[in-house]
């Protein structure tokens, strides 16, 4: 059990402020596989994955992603409004044909967070979470930190409102916008 308190500004009011609880594992880029940790806590979901990332260009993180959807998950993303314009690199359009929704928000001048929310609501509830966007350089050539948080339904819960509050004003991906 972690021996510190979580603080998080959930909205424009006071930050919550939660008691640490569950697990808590950390991986840093270069030299860990924190894509590695991303693709296998996406393996072992079950019933919903919620994204958001500034960023998103590595292959096989987009893969887990479909075949979660394809398993019956309810898998939703979010993207920075910059991904529609990222072209070939961007795995936002291809997630999208793959019939996962995406949605992009423009109301920020960077819609920053990088953050999964996994089974929320449930008793295998995950977050993920850190600087590591997820794209092939935030594995291999930047250096990132990646944080796996199971276990806490509180922290999830707060990290899927905010999810839930970023998804009201994101707009509808629409290839060739």
């Amino acid at each position: 059990m972690l021996a510190c308190l979580f603080t998080l500004a959930v909205h424009a009011g006071e930050p919550l402020q939660l008691s640490a609880r569950g697990t808590v594992q950390v991986a840093f880029t270069p030299g860990d596989e924190a894509a590695t940790l991303v693709i296998e806590t996406l393996r072992k979901a079950k019933r919903q994955v919620l994204v958001q990332s500034y960023s998103f260009t590595h292959k096989d993180i987009a893969q887990a992603l479909v075949d979660a959807k394809h398993r019956g998950l309810d898998v939703q993303f979010i993207a920075d409004r910059l991904q529609d314009e990222r072209g070939a690199t961007s795995r936002v359009a291809w997630l999208a044909e793959q019939g996962v929704p995406v949605w992009l928000d423009g109301e920020h001048a960077a819609a920053h967070n990088k953050v999964m929310v996994i089974d929320n609501g449930t008793v295998d509830t995950a977050v993920i979470t850190g600087s590591f966007n997820f794209t092939h350089a935030a594995q291999y050539r930047n250096a990132e930190n990646l944080l796996l948080l199971r276990g806490h339904p509180a922290l999830a819960e707060a990290y899927a409102a905010n999810w839930r509050r970023h998804r009201i004003h994101s707009l509808p991906y629409r290839a060739g916008r």
